[in-house]
């Protein structure tokens, strides 16, 4: 195993620690705290999903994130998203951050804290999908923040849950819990918080006694689907642009908070699943 690669204190939103097999712990992190996400997060992944796949002493990858939520909400965006210059570097990013994370040659542990209510495909797109009792999964970025879902949550869902009630899920902005997401084959196993990255680790050592072209190849046979997937028709990139066409025409979003004062934005009528009317799973739209 070489020595500690530079780009372990690359990023100021993720966090490496490998072991002496090969497994990379890949954490999540606003200063050094549960995740609240915004530019500067965005604009890290694909490149750090780069460096880690890059990286041949990477045998076995777990994700996880900090504390007791994974994203639950929206932080500082900080940069305004005006124009299709502007919007083209989240695109840009978004497109980078999936084929570069399918990229990664190594076995993939998904580790979810709880809540991920942005950016749960995160959490969900591993080879094996773990979750903390206290985890829930939604998509509060999109739909019922007035956003297209176009930058690959519209494939990932429905490829996971079904056709319809992928749809649904992204409508509504429906919340499903680590048990329901076990039911649904979203998700794997479901543990109590303590034992959730004990047994991630656990998993990802057991793997990483197999030799590396049996790892590596496998992670291939794996995601060669997800790689048809997410570049099929509406794929992300074209996705993006539907959003950021919506976006234009509209004139706000809530990333950089230029929603707030918008009439068109107040007067949206938020859509529930009639089991969570009263939002009790989660935040209500204008808190998101």
């Amino acid at each position: 195993m070489s020595e500690r690669p530079e780009y372990f204190d690359k990023y100021k939103t993720l966090k490496f620690d490998r072991s002496a097999d090969g497994v990379l712990v890949v954490q999540w992190h606003s200063n050094n705290g549960p995740v609240l996400y915004g530019a500067e997060h965005h604009s890290e992944w694909a490149p750090a999903f780069t460096d880690i796949g890059g990286d041949r002493d990477n045998r076995v990858v777990v994700f996880t994130g900090t504390g007791d939520v994974f994203i639950d909400r929206h932080g500082e965006w900080g940069v305004p998203i005006k124009t299709p210059s502007n919007f083209d570097v989240p695109s840009w990013g978004e497109k980078m951050m999936f084929r570069r994370l399918f990229e990664i040659e190594a076995p993939l542990i998904c580790a979810c804290n709880g809540p991920a209510l942005i950016h749960g495909e995160l959490m969900v797109l591993g080879d094996i999908n773990l979750a903390s009792t206290t985890a829930v999964y939604a998509d509060e970025g999109h739909f019922t923040a007035g956003e297209v879902p176009g930058d690959g949550v519209h494939i990932l869902w429905q490829e996971l849950l079904g056709t319809n009630r992928g749809k649904y899920f992204l409508l509504t902005g429906q919340h499903i819990d680590a048990y329901e997401a076990q039911r649904l084959g979203v998700v794997n196993e479901v543990v109590k918080p303590e034992e959730l990255m004990p047994r991630a680790l656990e998993l990802a050592h057991q793997m990483a006694t197999y030799d590396d072209l049996t790892l590596r190849y496998t992670r291939q046979c794996f995601v060669d689907r997800w790689k048809q997937l997410f570049n099929d028709r509406v794929g992300v990139g074209y996705g993006m642009a539907l959003q950021a066409l919506s976006h234009m025409d509209r004139g706000w979003m809530v990333w950089d908070k230029s929603n707030e004062g918008q009439e068109t934005y107040s007067k949206l009528e938020r859509l529930y699943p009639k089991n969570q009317a009263d939002a009790g799973a989660g935040r209500k739209r204008d808190a998101a």
